[in-house]
C-alpha cells in the first residue's frame, strides 16, 4: 500500500499562478512605460507652434501624457 500526498500541488498550482500573474503585471508596465515614452519623445520632437495648436506648451509635455495618472 502507498500512501500519496497530494497537498502540494494546490500549493504549487497557486505559486505558479501568481509567479506567471506577476510577469504578466511586470510585463504590461514595461509596455505602458514604452508606449508614454515614445509619446513624449513625439510631442518633445513637435515645434512649439504644432504644440501651441494642441494646447500644450513645452515643459507640460509629460503632464500631458501623464494624464490620466497624475492629479493636478
Amino acid at each position: 500500500m502507498t500512501i500519496q500526498n497530494t497537498a502540494i500541488l494546490p500549493s504549487l498550482r497557486n505559486w505558479s499562478g501568481a509567479f506567471f500573474a506577476r510577469i504578466g503585471r511586470v510585463l504590461n508596465a514595461y509596455m505602458t512605460a514604452q508606449s508614454r515614452h515614445q509619446q513624449v519623445a513625439a510631442l518633445d520632437a513637435k515645434s512649439d507652434e504644432e504644440l501651441a495648436r494642441m494646447g500644450i506648451t513645452r515643459d507640460r509635455i509629460v503632464h500631458y501624457v501623464f494624464r490620466d495618472r497624475l492629479a493636478f
